[in-house]
């Protein structure tokens, strides 16, 4: 039997001072290990850090009381086999934690172990996005995940408006699996890769497969390029990118943190830097802090300024501290450490030096694990506080621009409130905004040395030209008709596209192919369809812009309104004997009627006391009610106002009178002078209320419309091909096998009212849409050519085009509409209310004077009850009412003189 199971457990046991008395009490050593490759950039930063942070733990008496850690190093050199082995040695020794590894694909095969023998594993360098699954519940990544790094990339990418990247990554996991986050973050954004392809991961770069792979690139759309590698990998990316002219303006370089960690770790020489020029870089973001400063002082004392520290050095000096913390959590909880024999490898020893068989599970690594979880402190890279996905909190990166010898702040990114000037910890303490006005950058030097935001994309310098398709219309064929002869085609539509394409800052090659057969129209939602499937890059013509193909491609800026419109025969009206009656509506009149009833009442009352003109026998007042009334519709009323409150009724009526008049006298005029049109169709809604059949343009989305969105029966519509089928339709009406009205875009009807003087519009247009030219789903050129046609728009040339092609008669210029619309009572309600609160207000105040006289006057007996008191008081309210005012003052000189007027009038008192 092997005894070595039992040796081990033994060394472990002696090696804790008093771990036989209590479980509670500390041993004076405690060791981990690092994995980790030694001898590379990254590496020897991680070496120094580890050492200097293992000195800081054990000379503070406060963090473990008297226990030191002894720390175990070992080099993985870039291999996932001699990391396991490693591992294994270390898991056959009294290993509490290992710090490490650096490189993902090591993390991938160590966590298995991990896993098995309860050893957490703290890594401050291995960034794949993946690591952080249920599958390695004891890995713990002490730095930013690329889950995060992604995230900035896309949300720079998004925020310069580029549509579409080329990524090149290193072929293993954490290259792979890195990209992968990044297609997502842009899928979220509606960008995406372009193209990828992974260079080989192998010791030796092959410089060839590196230049095939850039030849393969210069090839293509996307000027925009990620670059997730390693150091060899992506220097050797840039060497051949330089020779290929890849580097120069118009190309976009955005590299992981890999760069700047190198570039933080010592100066690179002029040559090298030449090459890197205008790329932007990300690195993990640390706050500035006093603790920080003065490490960064030890640390040039301490390499002479011969090496640099970057951030994945700082996270590895802050892995150790955060062990340490654990651990010492860990025996104050009276975590002992004590270890169970691995027998899962049934007792056989399968390996030279490497003894399989003393390999332990560590009892309490799961406390030691959830120790290290809960850790909460301020580090020399931040915050150390794990969030419940196992991330750290507030992941953010530097943006930095290659300027010159070094690096140039540009922003930053966080996950808390995007792409800002502003440094996180500021923006910590503020509301999260990640609107897009918030998001900003300082300007970037692009490569070329030029300030302009390179556009991002070319046309593939692969010799094809973009297909371009075209609709061979039967009809209306002002819009685009093919040349006889020749592969091109005319019209307003093309001449439209090609002015457009002229206004570009650079060339597009393409040719059109035309669609149809020929015979009849085509159907344009077809059209769209095939440039989903790649056989168009692009489609011209009298394309309407309507939801459901909007939903599968991207439309220019509209550069023709449009909108389905109804066509209907008419006939002309005669005016009649009654045509005065025409200009109201019979409510209108009703109402008019009464409030000139209702201001007669309301002058008799407020004129009745005071105005001898307005007092006599009861028929001589109705007459002169009435009189006064209707005298107002045409201010010849000779009756004078004398009140107040009388005058203020007839200033507000009179104004009512002047505005309804002239209402009815331009309206008037228009019906007798005007001819007048009409339709048994007066719009959609009669249209879709009867049951007669309606035409449509054959290829129209208008079917679909009537169907879908209005609601109309399929067997009621009738597919017309042509003006003159449209003609023809209309003229023999539903009866005769023919169509009530048809429905159709207002360009076309407008051509086609241009020759057919016996037909109109009838309602109002019921939709509003555009025709744009059509292109993939996020294709830049879609958002040059909606400048273009601004542009087009502003200078006046589009209106030039389209007069070009869009001559009409003059049939087609009076009258295009039917608009029988008579005066409504809907357009003068504000006058009618506004006179009727001032006859209200005037009533009201002067019965209140009335009510004050009253209440003055005393009786003029003493009452005998309240009933009769009551009584009387209401007949003295009604003499008040009817009788004559006494004059006093002037006042009453002024009534005196209006007692007797030019007819020989008296007042009766």
């Amino acid at each position: 039997m092997n005894s070595f199971p039992v040796v081990c457990c033994v060394v472990w046991c002696l090696g804790f001072v008093g771990a036989a008395n209590v479980s509670s009490s500390r041993p004076s050593v405690v060791n981990i290990g690092a994995i980790f490759n030694i001898d590379s950039v990254l590496g020897k930063v991680a070496k120094l850090t580890l050492e200097e942070a293992v000195k800081d733990v054990n000379a503070d008496t406060n963090i473990l009381h008297g226990t030191e850690i002894v720390l175990t190093m070992q080099n993985s050199n870039y291999s996932g086999f001699l990391g396991m082995v490693q591992a294994l040695r270390f898991m056959e020794t009294d290993v509490v934690a290992i710090i490490g590894p650096q490189s993902s694909v090591v993390a991938h095969i160590i966590s298995h172990v991990a896993n098995e023998l309860r050893v957490p594993l703290l890594s401050f360098a291995a960034t794949d996005p993946t690591l952080t699954s249920l599958q390695f519940p004891f890995f713990v990544r002490t730095t930013q995940s690329d889950l995060y790094q992604m995230k900035a990339v896309a949300e720079i990418i998004d925020y310069y408006g580029w549509k579409e990247v080329i990524a090149i990554y290193v072929d293993d996991d954490y290259g792979r699996n890195g990209v992968a986050a990044l297609d997502d973050e842009l899928a979220a954004r509606r960008c995406r890769i372009s193209f990828k392809e992974g260079i080989n991961s192998g010791t030796e770069v092959n410089r060839g497969e590196i230049t095939s792979l850039l030849v393969k690139v210069a090839l293509m759309q996307s000027r925009v390029i990620v670059l997730h590698a390693q150091t060899d990998y992506g220097f050797m990316v840039f060497n051949v990118a330089r020779y290929l002219g890849m580097t120069d303006n118009g190309y976009v370089w955005i590299v992981t943190d890999w760069l700047s960690s190198l570039l933080d770790s010592a100066p690179l020489p002029s040559e090298t830097m030449d090459v890197l020029q205008g790329v932007l870089v990300l690195r993990q973001h640390t706050p500035d802090s006093d603790r920080k400063r003065a490490f960064f002082s030890r640390w040039n004392k301490l390499t002479g300024g011969s090496l640099g520290l970057h951030s994945y050095g700082l996270y590895a000096y802050d892995s150790v501290w955060l062990v340490a913390r654990a651990i010492d959590a860990f025996f104050s909880q009276g975590g002992v450490v004590s270890c169970t024999n691995y027998t899962s490898l049934g007792g056989e020893n399968k390996g030279g030096d490497l003894n399989l068989d003393a390999m332990s599970i560590f009892d309490n690594g799961t406390l030691l694990l959830k120790n290290i979880l809960q850790s909460d402190f301020v580090g020399l890279s931040g915050r150390i506080k794990f969030e419940p996905d196992r991330s750290l909190v507030h992941p953010a990166y530097d943006v930095l621009n290659v300027v010159g010898t070094g690096l140039r702040r540009v922003g930053y990114w966080s996950n808390y409130s995007g792409l800002s000037i502003v440094s996180p910890e500021i923006l910590y303490a503020k509301p999260p905004n990640r609107s897009s006005a918030n998001q900003k950058l300082y300007s970037v030097i692009w490569p070329g040395e030029t300030l302009s935001k390179p556009r991002g994309w070319v046309f593939p310098n692969n010799g094809r030209q973009l297909r371009i398709g075209v609709p061979i219309r039967v009809s209306y064929r002002e819009f685009v008709s093919p040349v006889k002869g020749t592969q091109m085609f005319n019209g307003f539509c093309v001449d439209v596209f090609t002015a457009a394409l002229n206004l570009l800052p650079y060339a597009v090659p393409y040719h059109f192919v035309p669609f149809g057969d020929g015979h009849k129209n085509p159907s344009y939602t077809e059209l769209v369809h095939l440039i989903t499937t790649g056989y168009f890059d692009g489609a011209i013509g009298d394309i309407a812009i309507v939801t459901n193909r909007t939903r599968i491609v991207d439309f220019t800026q509209p550069y023709a309104s449009s909108g389905l419109v109804v066509v209907a025969p008419f006939t002309k009206i005669n005016s009649g004997g009654w045509a005065f009656l025409q200009p109201f509506t019979p409510l209108m009149w009703i109402v008019t009627a009464t409030f000139f009833l209702l201001i007669g009442i309301v002058i008799w009352i407020l004129e009745h006391r005071i105005n001898d003109e307005f007092r006599g026998p009861p028929r001589q007042q109705i007459i002169t009610l009435l009189w006064f009334s209707l005298s107002t519709l045409f201010f010849s009323h000779r009756e004078n106002t004398m009140s107040s409150l009388g005058r203020f009724v007839m200033l507000i009526w009179l104004f009512v009178v002047l505005i309804l008049t002239s209402s009815y006298t331009a309206s008037l005029t228009s019906i007798l002078t005007v001819q007048q049109l009409s339709s048994r169709i007066s719009g959609i809604d009669s249209l879709k209320a009867s049951d007669e059949p309606i035409g449509f343009q054959v290829g129209s989305f208008a079917e679909h419309y009537l169907i879908q969105d209005i609601g109309i029966s399929k067997s009621r519509l009738i597919a017309l091909g042509s003006p003159e089928e449209y003609a023809k339709a209309l003229q023999l009406g539903p009866k005769r096998g023919g169509v009530a009205a048809i429905v159709d875009e207002r360009p076309y009807v407008e051509i086609f009212l241009s020759s057919q003087c016996t037909f109109r519009i009838v309602g109002q247009e019921f939709t509003r849409s555009g025709w744009g030219f059509a292109f993939p789903r996020d294709s830049p050129l879609a958002v040059d050519m909606s400048t273009a046609i601004l542009q087009l728009s502003e200078t006046g040339d589009l209106q030039r085009i389209h007069d070009k092609w869009m001559t009409r008669s003059s049939c087609s210029l009076d009258n295009a509409e039917i608009d029988s619309d008579r005066l409504q009572l809907k357009s003068f309600w504000g006058l009618f209310i506004i006179c009727g609160i001032a006859c209200f207000v005037a009533l009201l105040l002067h019965f209140l004077q009335i009510m004050f006289q009253l209440w003055k006057s005393p009786p003029s007996e003493p009452a005998a009850s309240t009933a009769s008191s009551i009584s009387g008081r209401f007949q003295r309210f009604l003499s008040l009412i009817d009788e004559k005012e006494d004059p006093s003052g002037s006042k009453g000189k002024k009534r005196e003189r209006s007692v007797e007027d030019p007819l020989g009038r008296h007042s009766n008192d």
